[in-house]
C-alpha cells in the first residue's frame, strides 16, 4: 500500500467546483467564536461539496488569517454569506423552501444516527451554535427540528469543527444516498 500523491487524488479546481452540483445543505454558523473552527467548517464544506454557508452575527468572516489557517483555501470555493442577525439568515431559506436543524442538544432532538431523510426534503440548512452557549433559544424555536450526535462519555460535548464535520458527512451520505 501507498500514499496517494498530489497528483493521484485528481483534486479538482475552483472553476470546476463552483460548476458542479452541490450537496443541498446550508451550514449557518451561528455566532462562532473561533475562527479556527470556522475555517475548519469551510474545508469540511468543500469536501462534501455543500451549497454554501452562512456567517451570522459575531462570526467572523474572510478574509482573515486565522481562517485561513485551516480554511487551507476552501473560502475560495465554498460560497458563503455573512448575516448579521442568524433569524433573517433562516428566515430567507425557509422563503427557498429550505428545513432547518438546529445541532443541539434539546428534550425534542432526534439522534444523529437515527435521522432519515424526508423524500420530500430536497434543501437543509443546518445550525451550528456559539462553542459555548450552542444554538440560541430563539434559533432552536423556529428551526424544525434539532438533531443530537449521540455521545456516551462524560463530557456529552464536542467542539464545533468536530461536529459540524460529523454532521456533514451524516447528511451527505443521505443525500448522496437519496440521488444515487
Amino acid at each position: 500500500m501507498l500514499k496517494l500523491s498530489m497528483d493521484e487524488l485528481n483534486r479538482i479546481s475552483v472553476d470546476e467546483f463552483k460548476s458542479l452540483p452541490k450537496t443541498p445543505i446550508i451550514a449557518i454558523l451561528d455566532n462562532v467564536r473561533s475562527r479556527n473552527n470556522i475555517g475548519s467548517v469551510f474545508r469540511t464544506a468543500d469536501a462534501f461539496r455543500i451549497e454554501a454557508i452562512f456567517l451570522c452575527g459575531i462570526t467572523a468572516i474572510p478574509p482573515n488569517s486565522e481562517i485561513h489557517k485551516t480554511a487551507l483555501g476552501s473560502t475560495e470555493s465554498v460560497d458563503w454569506k455573512y448575516f448579521e442577525n442568524t433569524l433573517d439568515a433562516i428566515k430567507l431559506l425557509k422563503e427557498n423552501g429550505y428545513t432547518i436543524f438546529a445541532i443541539e442538544q434539546t428534550t425534542n432532538s432526534i439522534m444523529l444516527d437515527d435521522f432519515i431523510l424526508n423524500p420530500d426534503s430536497d434543501k437543509i440548512g443546518l445550525v451550528f451554535g456559539n462553542e459555548l452557549n450552542g444554538v440560541d433559544e430563539t434559533i432552536i424555536e423556529v428551526s424544525d427540528g434539532s438533531i443530537e450526535i449521540p455521545q456516551i462519555g462524560t463530557k456529552h460535548s464536542l467542539n464545533l469543527a468536530v461536529s459540524a464535520g460529523l454532521v456533514l458527512w451524516e447528511f451527505f451520505k443521505l443525500f448522496k444516498k437519496k440521488t444515487g
